[in-house]
């Protein structure tokens, strides 16, 4: 049978509770204290190139980032930020190492946070006093960074390496010298590019602190291996509801980490999911190329929103019960479809008109519960 759920009465359910933790404002976005898991990136543009840097924000925006990092390695760079941070739609996190006198102008610039890595500041625990007091003054909050390939020497030696005990280690005590001049407005980091000490290092500092943690694996890779690698660690901790901010770091363009980022966050119901589609992978029994038909449905939908399921079967053995669960199925074979819509069949086509027919139809349903208000009518058995 079929149902109109409307706006579901419950939260959607999740593998955990969220940990509990300390909220911090980075800017206007909320950060940890239950707030929604926030997804981050990093522009790759020079922060010299203003209008570069700013179209680059622009299109994170547009993705769905909610927080844009970007590095200021220069005074050159230290200068334009006001200007950034002025004209970003979101905030802006100044990303600083080496020298100490960027974290004091990326704060006067009127950044939303600043980055500070410890382990590679000159002389940072002598600045740690002004740079509570700069941040306490302008209501910015930071974020302690801890990488396995800048740790703090002492602790290196003391573990043999950057383990996960010496990234937890490292970035408590770092945590500790902010907490003597009663600053705790900040969010703690400790990334590293094996998820499995990753993962560890993060359940330490979550078993210790309560502060709100950024999830990273930092050097991740390119595309396909860095998705998998972030996914699988950030899966772990997310469904133990540990991490309250996210960035999946790859050598790919900024914006795709946002969507890898957001389909896990959706994957997990932390995030309102949006459309979906489900698709065989194809066997001996498929009668269409079910791989061109998703292909093409994907890129004919990319930019649609509603929360729609949209599925795409090849054969007669679990084509016509997945269609039927989903908004908007297929069933195809024989060189044709037939399509479903919230689990009645309303017409076959031949395979030629199968893409265009879904196309269509998903536009309608979406445009329907933009019209209402309501999430579509799903079927349950």
């Amino acid at each position: 049978m079929t149902v109109n759920l409307g706006m579901p009465a419950t939260p959607p359910p999740v593998l955990a509770p969220r940990r509990p933790t300390r909220r911090i404002n980075v800017g206007k976005v909320a950060v940890g204290g239950g707030a929604q898991v926030s997804v981050q990136s990093m522009t790759t543009t020079k922060t010299t190139d203003i209008n570069g840097t700013l179209q680059q924000i622009a299109e994170l925006t547009a993705s769905g980032c909610d927080i844009v990092r970007v590095a200021v390695p220069s005074q050159d760079d230290a200068d334009v930020l006001h200007i950034i941070a002025k004209k970003s739609q979101i905030p802006v996190i100044a990303d600083i190492h080496f020298q100490p006198k960027y974290v004091f102008a990326a704060i006067d610039a009127g950044c939303a946070a600043v980055r500070v890595n410890p382990g590679n500041i000159k002389q940072f625990d002598d600045k740690v006093g002004e740079i509570a007091k700069a941040a306490t003054d302008a209501g910015v909050s930071l974020r302690i960074g801890v990488n396995a390939g800048s740790l703090d020497k002492r602790i290196l030696a003391k573990h043999g390496g950057p383990t996960a005990e010496a990234l937890a280690e490292s970035a408590l005590w770092e945590a500790s010298l902010f907490e003597e001049h009663d600053f705790r407005d900040f969010k703690i980091s400790v990334k590293h590019n094996d998820p499995i000490v990753m993962v560890n290092a993060y359940r330490q500092l979550s078993a210790q602190c309560d502060y709100p943690l950024h999830l990273g694996v930092t050097e991740a890779g390119p595309a396909f291996q860095g998705t998998i690698k972030s996914s699988v660690a950030f899966g772990v901790l997310l469904a133990e509801g540990i991490g309250d901010t996210i960035r999946v770091s790859l050598s790919a363009p900024p914006v795709e980490e946002v969507k890898v980022g957001l389909k896990i966050l959706e994957s997990l119901n932390l995030r309102q999911r949006q459309m979906e589609i489900v698709s065989c992978p194809g066997c001996g029994r498929a009668q269409v190329d079910i791989w061109g038909l998703a292909n093409e449905v994907t890129d004919g939908l990319e930019g649609l929103t509603a929360p729609l399921r949209i599925a795409v079967m090849g054969c007669v053995v679990n084509g016509p019960g997945e269609a039927r669960e989903a908004d908007l199925g297929v069933a195809a074979g024989n060189g044709k479809g037939q399509i479903f819509i919230k689990g009645e069949v309303i017409k076959t086509v031949p395979e030629s008109e199968i893409v265009a027919t879904l196309i269509e139809e998903a536009n309608k349903l979406a445009a329907d519960m933009e019209h209402t208000g309501e999430k579509p009518e799903v079927t349950v058995s």
